[in-house]
């Protein structure tokens, strides 16, 4: 089986490419890499090629069977990247497209998630076998939101809101294991193994990190701090993630991250 990840490179995409590329032909689509050069310590073929100008993209999706799109821009570009990923594909054959998104992102009106329901419109007219699988935020996300905040005297959190935070390789081993399969349409929504209020998770990174901050609880205001309020991002039903928030800041900060 041959299979294309979109954003190979990126945090959860090169994620993606470490469990597949033992045991399928996989490529790499990324802008900087150059046009089928290996890769030095794992078994892929990189690709060179831009989805926000469809360059190169036909040559990266001919003959796959399989596409896992895990590129983004954070924002409206991803809609037009996808768009233009899901018209090569159809071009090259038609194969088995896999789109990530965010649990949640139909019932909070952040504008990052408005791109990702587009996207997911996009791959579901397609006419391609897809699955889209929407996951909760990923620890690394939730990790950075009070790390760029060390430097301040206290850390803000939204008050009475919870998280679901997943590790990124626990949704990679979920991707890969839906690229292996046919295609299912709307994948069960996966989340991480606890949910935590964002004042716990603060805690719990102080600690971590060393740091001695008060924790302050802001009033959360507008649409979008109360539809996190009321939980339209958790996945209670479904947590399926293993590794902890804990476990995911203490490998962190053992190797140098957030100093």
């Amino acid at each position: 089986m041959s299979i294309l990840v979109t954003g190979g490179t990126g945090t959860l995409g090169s994620a993606v490419v470490d469990r597949l590329a033992d045991g399928y032909d996989v490529r790499v689509l990324s802008r900087a890499s150059a046009d089928g050069r290996r890769g030095e310590r794992r078994r892929y073929e990189r690709m060179r090629g831009d989805l926000r100008t469809g360059a190169g993209i036909a040559a990266a999706v001919a003959g796959v069977d399989v596409v896992v799109h895990c590129a983004t821009t954070n924002g409206r570009g991803d809609v037009p990247a996808t768009r233009n990923l899901l018209d090569a594909a159809r071009r090259a054959g038609g194969p088995h497209v896999v789109y990530v998104s965010i649990a949640g992102s139909d019932r909070i009106p952040l504008p990052y998630y408005r791109a990702k329901q587009e996207c997911e419109g996009l791959v579901e007219r397609s006419g391609l076998r897809w699955t889209i699988l929407r996951t909760t935020q990923f620890h690394d996300l939730i990790a950075t939101f009070f790390a760029v905040q060390r430097w301040l005297p206290v850390v803000a959190v939204p008050a009475g809101v919870d998280f679901q935070p997943i590790d990124v390789r626990d949704v990679a081993e979920r991707l890969a294991e839906l690229a292996a399969e046919p295609a299912a349409g709307r994948a069960a929504d996966l989340g991480g193994p606890r949910i935590r209020s964002t004042r716990d998770l603060a805690r719990t990174y102080l600690q971590v990190t060393g740091r001695r901050r008060l924790v302050v609880p802001l009033p959360p205001a507008g649409g979008t701090l109360r539809g996190y309020r009321e939980g339209r991002h958790l996945v209670p039903d479904n947590a399926a993630g293993r590794r902890t928030f804990d476990d995911f800041l203490a490998e962190a900060v053992g190797t140098g991250w957030g100093a």
